[in-house]
């Protein structure tokens, strides 16, 4: 699948390892997201052909489709690359969701493009699509201590001081897609490297 403009619907994939064994681990923080949406607008999940679970709902009266990939986070470009396909969907408009170790825990970053930092379910999306200048939204879960390999750290659940910090997190990640949908991507931007996404998040 070529990056070039195909379509208006707008496809946001939230990615995570399926199971209920993974589902509380930093990874999964992007599926955390898309299931915050999904509960926010009373959206139910299905799931199609491409090994995903889908959800449709409106944002800001523009119809978007959630995904949460279940071909664990390495293979993810496995399921997004036919989702788009099927959907018509143009790659540039594609925003995924993801955890992101470089960014302390509570931070949020928006970036189009670039390196996948590591991450391998962006490079699976990247390579499979062979497009990589789609919208990314990092959700920051911290650095891990000391000795601590990361694929190790990726895998461990938020300690309880973490928590609240946590849920902040997921709540200004919903709010930072929305914000994209309806704004765009640099408003969305400005906005949330602000802070004041995180701050109101946290109240």
């Amino acid at each position: 699948m070529q990056g070039r403009s195909t379509g208006k619907q707008i496809v946001i994939v939230g990615l995570g390892n399926p199971g209920r064994a993974y589902s509380l681990h930093r990874h999964n923080a992007g599926f955390h997201v898309v299931d915050e949406l999904a509960a926010q607008e009373n959206g139910s999940w299905s799931r199609n052909r491409e090994k995903t679970i889908i959800c449709g709902i409106e944002i800001e009266s523009q119809r978007v489709i959630l995904a949460k990939p279940q071909t664990y986070m390495n293979l993810s470009g496995k399921a997004v690359a036919p989702l788009l396909q099927r959907e018509n969907a143009d790659p540039s408009r594609l925003v995924v969701v993801h955890d992101d170790l470089d960014i302390a825990l509570g931070r949020i970053r928006i970036k189009v493009g670039g390196g996948d930092g590591g991450h391998k379910g962006i490079r699976s999306i990247a390579d499979s699509l062979r497009f990589r200048d789609f919208i990314r939204v990092r959700l920051g879960i911290g650095r891990p201590p000391e000795g601590v390999p990361a694929e190790e750290f990726v895998l461990t659940v938020f300690s309880p001081d973490e928590q609240p910090t946590a849920r902040a997190l997921i709540t200004a990640g919903a709010q930072a897609v929305r914000l994209i949908v309806a704004s765009g991507v640099e408003e969305a931007r400005n906005t949330v490297h602000s802070g004041r996404l995180t701050q109101e998040s946290a109240k």
